[in-house]
């Protein structure tokens, strides 16, 4: 049987990689594998199928024995947060983050409130191959309750990161993006003080990710123009990433983010050898400035449990993406785009700066086009022969156009999609290059399938 998980978890089209059955077994294989006492937390993002799933999950985890908690809908990092600070025995997250409606995921956290690793996930999957029975889907699904109490105290977590800064005299739009932010992200802004205005705030899982949130920007800088702000965020489906925007409709993404939180860290000495953690995908322009400040940039492999990782091994206090998934030591290095968006307005309202001047002092990024090559197949169901040739195609691509520009080609985790990063000085060159290379690649990849 192949992996059932990815970069990031479980993730697939719900009824059709991701199953009733197959989510079930999860809950079961989990609850029979925790040495550890006590509840497993769970929590969900606005998606329709988030209900079944949940359904599912909590039959399984019934089946082994195992008691747990519904958090209900949430933002990601509640999880992590809430095991840890709860001294819960474990935790899951039904969500596909960033990704369409239709698709939906999830993600296991251990007991220290960390993705569980490569072992664990072994072991989860050996304990469902040993499950040969088919669950088939209830008639009626059950509705739960949820725990209120431990939502409260999430939301407090946040406030705290504050150290008393008030944001009063701020105004800022959110883009909740139909998603986990639509709990929590408009209340907390304004208890801080914030004038809040919140756009694509419903709990609609039709609509989740959906021309909007922190892969689609647009519908934030519309809102700025129509009503000025001083910045404006952009949160993905279950909240643990976020995107910026400045009052003149510029963007904050998860570089910049980076480079100014870290600018003000390492004056404050807190930055361990003036280190940050990003991945292949940060722009080489941030790179360059970090490094002239007197800053240190590693790279790792994409996704946010290679920068937590490379993070905890080399004692890193501040590291991300450039999507926007930022991971500090403030919680315990969990991903939250909430927190993240509370630091970057606590910093502007600290040094009585506006995002657009703070933005300015940052780096000036070297051109960048990522293209996605759509796939009709799941390049995680193919043989190894197959997979080999396509791995040893995209290895050629990036040498033979490395002379000229960087070049980074990776298949997409979640997705049936190869990714193709292309960076330069020269915007033309980028763009002539980023064509050139999907297109090429492209009938490459058809000729080994075919």
């Amino acid at each position: 049987m192949q992996s059932i998980f990815g970069t990031d978890g479980i993730r697939g089209r719900f009824n059709e990689e991701l199953t009733y059955s197959l989510a079930y077994k999860v809950g079961y294989a989990l609850g029979s594998t925790l040495d550890k006492e006590g509840p497993i937390l769970i929590g969900k993002d606005t998606r329709i199928s988030g209900d079944i799933l949940l359904q599912a999950i909590t039959q399984g985890i019934n089946e082994s024995g195992k008691k747990f908690l519904n958090l209900g809908i949430c933002p990601t990092p509640a999880i992590p947060f809430l095991i840890k600070k709860e001294n819960l025995s474990s935790g899951i997250m039904i969500s596909a983050s960033h990704n369409p409606p239709e698709y939906n995921g999830i993600k296991i956290f251990d007991h220290n409130g960390q993705k569980i690793t490569r072992y664990f996930e072994n072991k989860i999957q050996k304990l469902i191959e040993e499950t040969n029975q088919n669950i088939s889907v209830p008639t009626k699904v059950i509705s739960l309750n949820t725990n209120k109490d431990l939502m409260d105290i999430y939301i407090k977590s946040l406030i705290q990161t504050m150290d008393g800064v008030n944001l009063s005299g701020l105004k800022i739009i959110l883009d909740t993006c139909y998603g986990s932010a639509t709990t929590c992200a408009k209340k907390i802004f304004q208890s801080l003080g914030a004038d809040v205005r919140v756009i694509n705030n419903s709990k609609n899982g039709l609509k989740i990710n959906m021309n909007c949130g922190s892969t689609h920007l647009e519908p934030l800088k519309k809102a700025l123009r129509e009503s000025p702000a001083d910045m404006g965020f952009s949160f993905d489906g279950d909240a643990d990433r976020v995107i910026g925007i400045d009052s003149k409709g510029n963007v904050l993404d998860g570089d910049h983010i980076l480079f100014l939180w870290g600018r003000e860290l390492m004056e404050e000495k807190i930055l361990t050898n003036n280190l940050i953690i990003s991945t292949q995908m940060a722009n080489l322009g941030f790179e360059k400035a970090w490094k002239k400040i007197g800053g240190n940039l590693y790279r790792t492999a994409v996704g946010d449990k290679y920068v937590h990782d490379a993070m905890k091994e080399k004692r890193a206090v501040l590291g991300g993406e450039q999507s926007g998934h930022i991971l500090s030591k403030i919680n315990n290095f969990s991903g939250d785009g909430i927190l993240t968006a509370l630091q970057i307005s606590k910093y502007c309202k600290k040094k009585n700066i506006n995002l657009n001047d703070w933005l300015k002092s940052s780096f000036e990024p070297f051109p960048q086009k990522l293209t996605n090559i759509n796939l009709d197949f799941n390049i995680n169901k193919l043989n190894l022969n197959t997979k080999i040739l396509i791995d040893q195609t995209i290895e050629i691509f990036q040498l033979k156009y490395s002379d000229n520009c960087r070049v980074f080609i990776r298949p997409s985790g979640t997705e049936p999609l190869i990714r193709v990063l292309v960076e330069a000085k020269d915007h033309k060159k980028v763009n002539s290059l980023s064509i050139e290379i999907t297109n090429k690649l492209a009938l490459e990849i058809n000729k080994i399938i075919n």
